[in-house]
């Protein structure tokens, strides 16, 4: 921080500008606490500093207005260093727990410097101290904590804007920002970096998918999770990045830093880094989408640290017991923000058009997306207001926004998320399109369902096809890979006994539990593989890819890596070599889906003959060319799908009229099965275009 010559004056500020706002003469502060007393703005020399080199209290006359508490630094600018204060009852009973020796993140801050949270120092109380401990606590050390960064937005966007393709044209490929390329063969210059994202962007349109989806990048605790893995002694950290600081800023330690200046010299470099990474990757028609986490804070339950909301307002943040000591818990994590109520509700607003307007991102996924939904008891609202305004936003009406449609409290909302626009993670998709390739009894009806859209979820409510993401796989499971090498889940280096992740995956290993060298296992499963690949590009809706499965990325069979920042989660890319047969496979189908637009329908099919050729826009066959019995049909099924421009509602390959006719024949049985093909509507050959059974270069 630079102090300015006359010395530090406080004004009254403006309370419009959220946050750390820079102006003509100063830098202007403002932050909501309805029932704190005093507020104290300290401002830090230094990222590294315990105590602040000033430390200023707001007038309640001057420097309030309702519950907004503001002031104007002059001389102050961009990089200048700070933390609040906030004084108040500490009353854990009434939902109060202010406490004027905390040092408090500004919820609005646009970037942290590159400190992690000293969870040991910013612990709130250990289990066997009492709420009267706490509250004549004098602990005033804030180096533990990361200082909030006043940043300049500006930046040479080059014309750059929000790509905002239409969501059925998209292909989503999901990862991690910092283990895309952090990993062995890393095929870029700046590994583990917003840099290294864009680097892949050659990468991303060879592989030809339209959309990354990042993990959180939004700054987050990485040293949430203390534990060590038992096998090896490695400390375990926060890698997913499910434990939220602050919403507006981007995760500092993910920024590329050259040497010089020394990255202390610089603590809101990676605001810039983010947007360097959006623009390029949008050179190169990428999306950008963020998984954003408005459900929880890394403040943990009542045992956890205070460190920017619960010291501000307590009461008011967050979704209380009824005992207002503790905190209703829908999300896992210990506490759950009470996202409806005003003011939280426009910070999630305000929030999200930040990250449009000023950081140019695409879109949204939701985490625990029905938490939006509950109120300030925790009851799920029939027209959530959030959920509602996020949706009907004008600023967000090209914007990408998908729900997790479910939460940790028992919430499940998959094909009913209100709010109208949204997408929603079909994990329905998932689990069928898993049971039926695992040779479950009487799959084939469910799959039937699943590959053309998930009427039975998204047509009730005036949805699209393209509202559901379909996936096989996520970062929150299996690999692709290890799902059909792995009978069982293997997560006992997270330290957890193996009691954390999922114990129902569908999953196969085909003979041996993880890698072998048997030619025959190893031919079963990558055509399995092949299977899952064909079957997710090959469906009605929006697909969605696990990155590192076009190349058999494995985890070792651990289906919960959330606290593996090591080889375990980072991509392997020597596989690109050793599983080229794969990548081929799936960039291969990937431009199939894209050339035609029978299979990116954005509307459900409805089996009437809209174009007089008899033939419906789809007929189920089974093998024998019969109509299924569908309450036998079980392992096999068979579809012949219209490719006509009334049908589809769009033109064909290359700008025809009409796209082509398909006909899909899945067998999910042991044995070999004839099908009997129907004839051609149009008179023409059949071709065949996709085999999983036969080896590269031929299937």
């Amino acid at each position: 921080m630079i102090i300015p010559a006359s010395g530090i004056r406080l004004l009254p500020g403006n309370p419009l500008e959220p946050g750390a706002t820079i102006v003509h003469n100063g830098v202007n502060f403002s932050i909501f606490s309805r029932n704190a007393t005093q507020l104290y703005l300290c401002l830090y020399e230094n990222a590294h500093d315990a105590s602040p080199a000033y430390e200023l209290a707001l007038d309640p006359v001057q420097n309030k207005t309702g519950d907004i508490w503001h002031c104007l630094i002059e001389g102050l600018g961009v990089n200048t260093l700070y933390l609040w204060r906030a004084e108040g009852p500490f009353s854990p009973l009434e939902g109060h727990r202010f406490n004027r020796n905390r040092a408090l993140i500004d919820p609005y801050a646009k970037a942290l410097t590159d400190d992690v949270l000293n969870f040991e120092a910013a612990i709130a109380y250990k289990p066997d101290q009492s709420d009267a401990d706490l509250s004549f606590s004098n602990h005033r050390d804030d180096s533990s904590l990361p200082k909030c960064v006043v940043v300049d937005d500006k930046f040479d966007w080059e014309g750059d804007s929000p790509l905002n393709y239409p969501l059925k044209d998209c292909i989503i490929y999901e990862t991690h920002a910092r283990g895309l390329t952090r990993g062995n063969a890393s095929p870029v210059e700046h590994p583990g970096t917003y840099r290294g994202v864009s680097e892949m962007a050659g990468y991303f349109n060879r592989l030809g998918i339209t959309s990354i989806e990042l993990l959180p990048i939004q700054e987050f605790d990485s040293t949430e999770r203390f534990r060590r893995n038992p096998e090896t002694g490695q400390l375990l950290s926060n890698y997913w990045g499910y434990s939220p600081l602050a919403f507006f800023a981007p995760k500092a330690s993910y920024a590329y830093v050259d040497g010089e200046p020394h990255p202390g010299d610089d603590p809101s470099r990676q605001v810039r880094e983010f947007k360097r990474m959006v623009r390029e990757l949008h050179k190169a028609g990428i999306e950008v989408i963020l998984d954003v986490v408005f459900n929880h804070t890394a403040e943990g339950n009542e045992l956890g640290p205070t460190v920017s909301f619960r010291g501000l307002d307590n009461s008011i943040y967050y979704i209380l017991d009824e005992n207002k000591r503790f905190y209703k818990n829908f999300s896992g994590c210990g506490n759950t923000l009470n996202c409806n109520q005003t003011v939280m509700r426009t910070l999630i607003r305000e929030c999200l058009r930040y990250w449009v307007v000023h950081m140019h991102v695409d879109g949204f996924r939701f985490d625990l997306g029905s938490i939006l939904g509950r109120d300030s008891e925790g009851h799920l609202l029939e027209n959530p207001p959030v959920i509602e305004s996020i949706a009907e936003d004008p600023l967000l009406r090209n914007t990408k926004i998908i729900a997790e449609a479910w939460d940790a409290g028992g919430a499940y909302q998959v094909g009913s998320f209100p709010g109208g626009r949204w997408a929603e993670w079909n994990d329905k998709y998932r689990d069928d399109v898993r049971r039926f390739w695992n040779g479950e009894k009487d799959s084939a009806r469910h799959l039937a369902t699943r590959i053309t859209g998930s009427s039975d979820l998204f047509l009730r409510d005036g949805r699209k096809p393209f509202h559901s993401i379909n996936f096989i796989t996520a970062h929150d499971g299996f690999t692709l890979n290890d799902l059909v090498s792995y009978e069982k889940k293997h997560n006992l280096e997270n330290g957890e006994d193996n009691h954390d992740g999922a114990d129902i995956n569908w999953s196969c290993n085909h003979g041996v539990e993880g890698e072998t060298a048997d030619p025959v296992i190893q031919a079963a499963r990558n055509r399995q593989v092949k299977n899952y690949l064909a079957t997710l590009l090959l469906s009605v809706g929006t697909p969605m890819l696990l990155g590192g499965d076009e190349i058999r990325r494995t985890q070792r069979g651990n289906n919960n890596a959330y606290c593996q920042d090591n080889e375990i989660s980072w991509y392997d890319w020597s596989l690109l070599q050793s599983h080229a047969d794969i990548w081929r496979f799936c960039r291969e189908l990937v431009a199939f889906r894209k050339n035609h637009a029978a299979l990116r329908r954005h509307e459900f099919f409805t089996g009437q003959d809209r174009d007089h050729n008899s033939l419906p826009d789809i007929a189920w066959y089974d093998e024998h060319k019969k109509t299924p019995d569908w309450s036998s049909i079980s392992l096999t099924l068979a579809a012949l799908i219209d490719g006509s421009k009334a049908e589809t509602g769009d033109i064909g390959a290359n700008g025809a009229d009409s796209d082509c006719d398909f006909y899909f024949m899945f067998n999910a049985s042991v044995n070999q099965v004839d099908f009997q093909l129907p004839r051609q509507p149009r008179g023409k050959p059949w071709q065949k275009v996709v085999d999983t059974a036969a080896e590269a270069p031929y299937d």
